[in-house]
This record gives structure tokens, C-alpha cells and sequence, in this order.
């Protein structure tokens, strides 16, 4: 890599540090965004947690995904783009425009500013919400990168916006690409250790088990995978040749029922994990709750769903080697209770 760039955009996201992480790891440069200069400090201190000490080989760009502004200094001699911001909030947007606009906009913008400073590959990160909201695979098969979310169908906005990116990504490509590459990483639920205090909607969900939180359990699955196993990701699909025009599912094994998830915290975390509930609640009550409540309203049309997802593309074409659900899920915990974002319980 002899010391080549990176921009890695949204470095202060929970992903986008420990893509940084990586990079650092393997001896690259690397540029990151923030919206503010005030970001900086917590980025510092997200990879100083993950155990960097940066020195002169990070530096930092100020630019939004709502505006052209300081795209094109953010790209000036690049070699590779890790494009991982994207908007992700934990309630629901009163206008899925919120969501969508950003995703997509967003995403040409920054594809456009690297294929106009010469990048050579931009590495999207996509989502499981652009593959696994679509038509059931038959026979109970796995879905795989094959697959693609019906966008018109009755999804989330998130869902949504992730779906309409990746595609607007791929048509700007083969439309106006010129020579820049694209490939992109579609990770389930991503968990594993926590930098700060800040960190992602997958992690909260177990922080919130085991504040006692969540005393009743949807019946609902995921998958899951280990931030740092999503990162070793795209930083292969970055380099290997053979990810050229390619996408990529990170998952670490089969699909968990999020009373399996509560299970394992418990079981992996003891003492620590006293308030996590293990019981689960009635698809009805979801259903009820869903009424007045707009993010339960969310859950109730994959509620009882067996969806699972297969790792073998990126295990056969990248040698990538995903550690364990249950040990992503513990790194969860055991992070949470290092930094204390967890209750300590009585």
C-alpha cells in the first residue's frame, strides 16, 4: 500500500471509525470527514479507544452530504474512497425525504468528486436493507448479493434510502463513471466493540437490553456482524481486483432471533447482564403498540419472518474470515460496560 490515501467519509460514525482503524492498521493514510471541525476531538478519541494513536498519517475534511462544498478538497489526491456516511436515526423521520435525499445525493456527490479527481475505487457501504426486503428467496434459501429490496413495497424509509443509493450509485457508474471503479459492502446488523459514547443503532439496541429496557422481546431476526469484520471487509473489497463492479453481504453466520441475541449477551456477559429479559412478547401486542408508536409500527411487517443471508461471495472471492456472532455480540457488551454506557446492576 506504500502509504496511499483513503477518504474514509463519516469518520466519526461508529463504522466509519473502525474503518479508519483498519486502514491505519495496514499502513495506509487516511482522510476522513466530519460535518464540523468540533467532530475531530471525538473521532481522536473513538480510534484512541480502539487503540491508534493517528500521529500525522490522519488528516481531516470538512463536508455535508447536502452540499458540493469541500467534496473536491476532501478527494485532491486520493487513491481510494471508503464512502460509509449515510443517515441512520434512531427514530423514525417525520418525511422519509430526510432520509432519502441525503442517501442518495450523497452518494453521487461524493462518487462525482472522485471520479473528477481520478480516485480509482470508491467502496460503498450499502446495507442487508438494500438485498432482504424484496420477494423471499424460494425453497427457504438464503438471500444473497443477487437479491434486491422492492422499493415500492411497504418498507421503512431507512429501507428505502439505502435501496435508491445503491442503485443511483451503480447507474451513475456505468452511465458517467469514466474509469473510477465501484464496489460495495452490504453488512446486516453491525455490532462489536463501542469507541464512545456515540455509537450505532445495533449497539444500542444492546445497550438497551441490558439497561433492562426492553423487558419484552418482538419476535423478530437478524443478522449480525462485528464492526471490525465489516471494516477487514472494505478494506478488501477496496484492493482485491476481483471486487471490481461487485457487492459484497457482511454477515457473520445465520440470521438470530433477537431472543437468541438476548440469550448469548446474558449468557456471555453474566453478573453484567442481569436486567436483560429473555421473554418475548405477543406479535399482537407489537401490532397494538404499533398504533401509537411509529417506530413499533416499523417491526410489525417482519414480525415472525425466517429470513437468513449468506457470507459465501465474500468468504470465496475476498478470503474474508468473519469472527463469530455470539463473540461480536459479547465485544457489544463487555465494550459498553468498559465505558460505562451501561447501568451496573444492584
Amino acid at each position: 500500500m506504500s502509504g496511499e490515501l483513503v477518504l474514509v467519509t463519516g469518520g466519526s460514525g461508529f463504522l466509519g471509525a473502525h474503518c479508519i482503524l483498519a486502514l491505519l492498521k495496514a499502513g495506509y493514510r487516511v482522510r476522513t470527514t466530519v460535518r464540523s471541525a468540533k467532530r475531530e476531538a471525538d473521532v481522536l478519541a473513538m480510534l484512541k479507544a480502539g487503540g491508534a494513536e493517528p500521529d500525522d498519517r490522519l488528516s481531516f475534511a470538512v463536508a455535508d452530504l447536502m452540499s458540493d462544498a469541500g467534496w473536491p478538497d476532501a478527494v485532491a489526491g486520493c487513491d481510494y474512497v471508503l464512502h460509509v456516511a449515510s443517515p441512520f436515526p434512531p427514530g423514525v423521520p417525520k418525511r422519509e425525504d430526510e432520509l432519502i435525499i441525503p442517501a442518495r445525493e450523497g452518494a453521487l456527490r461524493v462518487l462525482r468528486a472522485a471520479r473528477d479527481a481520478g480516485v480509482r475505487r470508491v467502496v460503498l457501504t450499502s446495507s442487508f436493507a438494500a438485498i432482504g426486503y424484496g420477494e423471499m428467496p424460494p425453497d427457504g434459501r438464503p438471500f444473497t448479493e443477487e437479491n434486491w429490496t422492492d422499493p415500492t413495497a411497504n418498507v421503512s424509509a431507512y429501507v428505502k434510502s439505502k435501496t435508491l443509493a445503491e442503485r443511483a450509485a451503480w447507474e451513475f457508474v456505468a452511465a458517467e463513471g469514466g474509469g473510477l471503479e465501484l464496489a460495495v459492502v452490504n453488512p446486516v446488523g453491525i455490532f462489536g466493540p463501542v469507541l464512545g459514547s456515540d455509537h450505532s443503532t445495533s449497539t444500542e439496541f444492546v445497550q438497551r437490553m441490558m439497561n433492562g429496557a426492553m423487558p419484552g422481546l418482538p419476535r423478530l431476526s437478524f443478522g449480525v456482524v462485528d464492526a471490525r469484520d465489516a471494516a477487514d471487509l472494505h478494506v478488501r473489497a477496496m484492493t482485491n481486483p476481483a471486487a471490481k463492479g461487485e457487492r459484497f453481504l457482511a454477515v457473520a453466520g445465520d440470521f438470530m432471533t433477537v431472543r437468541a441475541i438476548a440469550r448469548t449477551v446474558k449468557t456471555r456477559l453474566g453478573p453484567a447482564a442481569a436486567r436483560v429479559s429473555t421473554r418475548e412478547i405477543p406479535d399482537w401486542l407489537v401490532r397494538a403498540v404499533g398504533l401509537f408508536n411509529a417506530e413499533a409500527a416499523q417491526l410489525v411487517t417482519e414480525l415472525g419472518k425466517v429470513k437468513n443471508a449468506t457470507n459465501a461471495k465474500a468468504v470465496r472471492m475476498l478470503g474474508w474470515e468473519p469472527r463469530s456472532r455470539e463473540d461480536a455480540l459479547a465485544a457489544t457488551g463487555e465494550s459498553l460496560v468498559r465505558l460505562g454506557l451501561v447501568k451496573t446492576p444492584k
